[in-house]
């Protein structure tokens, strides 16, 4: 919940990774005593805070609970960041003489390792304690839990930043875990290096299982069935859902996104490769704006930028002021606030706009502050939990000399809890004679349509444990309360709790004049299709609904309707809201969709002007190729290269052709029978040599690189005639790079010598590059002896992809280890990610060969570094910054989101730090590794291997980024393996390419306001 994701790695230098200063050199700062705290906050002008519990009465809380009889449960968790004795503990908080705070404390539960959340459930509570979600309840009535229940176990024990949390309980009556992957610890391996295994109800023999630790993604469970699903995305410390339940997310340095599409889609159309499941919100920087005096900040911790967001939360408690009604609010601890979004509706999904500019909803000048969790009362105010410690970030990405300082816990003993109400907001009453866990069903269903999410959500989970016959009446006239759209949508997910939801209702909710309780209603209609298949004429009649979201959800659950109507509607929705990515994939996700009659309509209502139609058509193909229809196939290569849609004139970017092919190239593996295709791959080669189009050149012989070329005299000629265009000067580069790609269809061993005189400084770099690729695929070691003797020629660019030459066998490692001890290759060239695949290799000689090599410590490292400190005393010139900037750091970052590739941290990040640590930074970058970079090895089942760092993954496909901003999306059906290295990639300084006054210019470029 702390340390940045933004901070990571990059292949070539990365700016921000480590900074070697630590507490060392900030000035000491001491606590403030809780009476003195309320004086350190800002708020805005029309809202108040108080403190409502501090210590000695609690101490390091990260959650709470306030429970239908008044009781505050505070979770606290001591062993954060190292112990794992079982120092947590459950603590109930409670207001003795009714003045509004907290004076009495008892210990309901302790022995926990590291608890991360809590929640209501039944009589007691659930709390998550990695590996375990527990239930926590008090039979005798002395305050002290005696039942303590393992209802879920198998989670990872990964780094307490990163483990599932904050349990939830949706409208849908399912409960939902915060969760993400497990990341690996390089420094704190024992203590974080389990990574989770099968999750499961553990007294349930033979029951539902997930596989290892949920594949990392968020879970919902329901207790009562026994029931558990993996979700689609994942999110790290904290998550909300808003009024109408839609899932909203956090990590470090996002402060929300959206689940767009649920997992239950995409599981039915395993064709469909979809990366991506969630949107990112924020319309904004990821500037924040701190008031604190004297922060003390770690390693990794950016200033001024998000870096610890968590505990998001949608503000529904019905007391704020408007817009507070659209609002989510995100802690962010590292920089002691509080910060508020405005969101508002766009599309199948949302955008965030800051509620206030230049400035957060509550900061403080104490660097203590470390909000963490946020809670709506009964009585609609914001309840702010303080973890309040000196250091919030982890000792995985800390300097030596902090950790060894004995400061790593200081605050253990503290802990506060505020409440934020509007100004002249009375004290809480809550906390006295609070009884509404004995109110009479009745009272409940009126509940449901309270303005405060605190009691419609005790109210929906108290009638789902009574179960009461005699309350149906009233909760089938609450759905239909006119006064209340929050009321009939709570009514509708009670009744389908208590399995008492019949069609009549929900066939009325599909009518509602709110849209949320429509979009809902709908989501209800798909619980019911089976048992009452009217319900999908209904649907059907909704086509033209008004809203953008309804119209999504009804796209998605029709899906599961398999009818020519269906099918028209679905398509209808499509074309109408074409240009919303999210639309396309909900379409796409109905196993019929890849049966080629929405491919002839697209085709059929094909606009170029419209750039969404080639996306769609390029996704359709892809699910064509991946289905491995041979037919289908053939048809749609067969349209691509005989359809004149251009009549004459160039192919635009958005023409349909290209990305027919791109899509089939995209997915298809080689056909077992070599002549299946024949036909196919003789168009495709004429199409390769000599489409006037480059665009249907281009993915021609992307897609023979699948297929393979055919057996034939004019594949003979045809690489004769490539070989001689390749190593003509005079040709156009454009016609030459083709030329070199085709010859990497044949054995380009007969094209040794043309390739060799291609990888020349004179020659274009993209010829160069493609020569160099084609002249690896000669399986010998041929290239790597090559690369060596011309080595000094070698620009940055090709030196780069040189290096991916050798990392093909033992062979070549072998001579690239020779290159680097004999001084002719420097380790920087190398790269830390293929550095780990060096040192992490099978072949132990090798292994034992490149850690020697490339673990060697520079001892003039931190001289060089200290003797461009002097740079800091140079006039920096922006302009000049500028194309340091673009020569030597674009290829992996970009500076508030433009100006380079989006691989590596946004460099935006690191304005507001201080001029030393961006030297260090630039200069030894490799002292630490952050999370959220690991690298993984894929190997897949047509026995390639794919090795990067995974950027996105959902159920049916991931995402394989490497530097340059490449990425591969990989369908999950493909992979054999996938192992985490348990390491992260770290490049190498740039002294050798920046001087002085070049960083003096580089920092005043980085550094100035956007």
């Amino acid at each position: 919940m702390t340390i940045s994701k933004l901070l990571g790695a990059c292949i070539l230098p990365c700016l921000l990774l480590v900074t070697t200063a630590g507490l060392r050199t900030k000035p000491v700062t001491r606590e403030v005593p809780p009476e003195k705290a309320l004086a350190t906050f800002q708020l805005p002008d029309n809202f108040q805070i108080e403190l409502v519990a501090s210590e000695p009465l609690l101490s390091d809380p990260v959650a709470m609970e306030i429970d239908e009889y008044g009781r505050m449960y505070v979770v606290e968790m001591h062993g954060y960041p190292l112990d794992k004795s079982g120092t947590g503990k459950v603590r109930i908080l409670e207001d003795a003489d009714g003045d509004g705070k907290m004076d009495k404390t008892t210990v309901f539960a302790e022995g926990l390792v590291l608890p991360t959340g809590i929640m209501r459930w039944k009589k007691g509570i659930l709390v998550t304690d990695p590996p375990n979600v527990l239930y926590l309840e008090d039979r005798d009535g002395d305050g002290r839990s005696d039942i303590r229940d393992t209802l879920l176990t198998g989670f990872a024990m990964s780094n307490p930043q990163h483990n599932f949390n904050n349990p939830l309980l949706g409208i849908d009556n399912w409960i939902y875990l915060g969760h993400e992957p497990a990341v690996t610890a390089k420094v704190f391996q024992e203590e974080f290096g389990d990574r989770g295994g099968e999750i499961l109800y553990p007294k349930e023999k033979g029951g539902k299982t997930l596989p290892q630790n949920a594949l990392g993604r968020s879970v919902r469970f329901n207790p009562d069935k026994k029931d558990i699903e993996i979700l689609s995305s994942y999110t790290q410390f904290g998550h909300t859902f808003d009024k109408w339940g839609r899932y909203l997310l956090v990590s470090n340095a996002n402060p929300g996104y959206h689940e767009v599409i649920a997992a239950r889609y995409l599981n039915r159309n395993p064709d469909l490769l979809v990366s991506n499941v969630t949107q990112s919100i924020s319309d904004h920087s990821s500037e924040v704006f701190p008031i604190t005096k004297n922060p003390l900040h770690q390693l990794l911790t950016d200033v001024g930028v998000f870096t610890s967001a968590c505990g998001i939360t949608s503000y529904q408690g019905g007391l704020f002021p408007a817009p507070f009604d659209s609002v989510t609010l995100v802690a962010e601890p590292v920089s002691n606030i509080v910060h508020a979004d405005i969101i508002r509706d766009k599309g199948a999904s949302f955008t965030a706009s800051r509620l206030y500019k230049d400035k957060e909803f509550l900061a403080s000048t104490d660097p203590w502050f470390r909000p963490v969790n946020m809670y709506i009362g009964p009585d609609g105010a914001l309840y702010v939990v303080d973890y309040y410690r000196q250091i919030i970030e982890h000792p995985e990405w800390m300097a030596d000399d902090v950790i060894k300082s004995g400061a790593l816990y200081n605050g253990v003993d503290k802990g506060r809890i505020y409440r934020i109400t509007p100004k002249g907001t009375a004290k809480a009453s809550w906390t006295k004679n609070l009884k509404f866990g004995d109110a009479p069903d009745d009272e409940l269903v009126q509940q449901l349509a309270n303005p405060n999410i605190w009691w419609r959500r005790n109210a929906q989970r108290l009638l789902l444990d009574r179960n009461p016959e005699h309350a149906l009446p009233a909760l089938e006239k609450m759905a239909s309360n006119a006064a209340s759209p929050a009321g009939r949508l709570h009514a509708l997910w009670t009744l389908e709790g208590l399995n008492k939801l019949d069609t009549k209702t929900i066939v009325h909710a599909l009518q509602d004049k709110e849209a949320g309780v429509r979009e809902n209603a709908v989501r209800l209609a798909e619980l019911h299709l089976q048992q009452s298949p009217e319900l999908s004429e209904k649907l059907l009649n909704m086509k033209n609904d008004a809203n953008a979201k309804v119209r999504f959800q009804l796209l998605a659950t029709l899906g599961f309707v398999d009818t020519p109507q269906a099918a028209e509607v679905r398509q209808a929705i499509l074309f109408r809201d074409l240009n919303d990515p999210w639309v396309q994939i909900a379409a796409l996700s109905a196993p019929t969709s890849g049966k080629g009659v929405l491919m002839d309509a697209v085709l059929k209502n094909y606009k170029p002007a419209i750039p969404a139609y080639a996306s769609l058509v390029e996704r359709l193909s892809t699910m064509a190729g991946t289905s491995g229809d041979t037919a289908a196939i053939k048809k749609l290569v067969r349209n691509a290269l005989t359809n004149d849609a251009s009549k004459g004139k160039p192919l635009t970017k958005a023409d349909w052709r290209p990305a027919v092919l791109h899509g089939l190239a995209q997915s298809m593996k080689k056909p077992k029978d070599p002549g299946a295709l024949k036909d196919t791959k003789t168009m495709l080669l004429q199409a390769a040599l000599s489409n006037p189009s480059a665009a249907l050149r281009e993915a021609s012989l992307r897609l023979l690189k699948t297929t393979g070329l055919p057996q034939s005299n004019e594949s003979v000629l045809a690489m004769q005639r490539s070989a001689k265009l390749a190593a003509d000067p005079n040709a156009a580069p454009e016609r030459r790079n083709d030329a070199i790609q085709f010859l990497s269809l044949d054995n380009p061993a007969k094209y040794e010598q043309i390739l060799k005189k291609l990888v020349a400084p004179h020659e274009p770099r993209a010829i160069q590059l493609t020569a160099l690729k084609t002249l690896s695929a000669i399986p010998d070691e041929t290239v790597s002896h090559f690369l060596l003797e011309n080595w000094p020629s070698l620009t940055p660019d090709l030196r780069d992809a040189a290096i991916s030459t050798f990392m093909v066998n033992d062979k070549r490692i072998k001579l690239l280890l020779d290159g680097v001890e004999s001084g002719k290759i420097h380790q920087e060239s190398i790269g830390w990610p293929r550095s780990v695949g060096l040192m992490a290799q099978g072949n132990e000689a090798l292994r034992n060969r490149s850690r020697a090599l490339l673990t060697k410590k520079d001892d003039a490292r931190q001289g060089i570094i200290k003797k461009y400190y002097e740079a800091l005393s140079l006039t920096g010139n922006v302009s000049s910054g500028k194309l340091v900037y673009q020569k030597n750091c674009s290829v992996c970052h970009q500076i508030g989101g433009s100006e380079g590739v989006a691989f590596g941290p946004d460099l935006g990040t690191i304005r507001n730090r201080r001029p030393e640590s961006i030297v260090g930074d630039i200069l030894d970058p490799n002292l630490s590794i952050a999370d959220g970079y690991d690298i993984w090895i894929i190997e897949l089942k047509a026995g390639e291997s794919v090795q990067g760092l995974i950027a996105n993954e959902t159920p049916t496909a991931i995402t394989v980024s490497n530097y340059g901003g490449q990425k591969t999306v990989i369908a999950r059906k493909d992979i054999k393996s996938l192992k985490a290295l348990g390491m992260s990639s770290m490049p190498a300084g740039l002294e050798a390419e920046i001087d002085q006054q070049a960083m003096a210019d580089l920092l005043a470029y980085i550094k100035q306001p956007k």
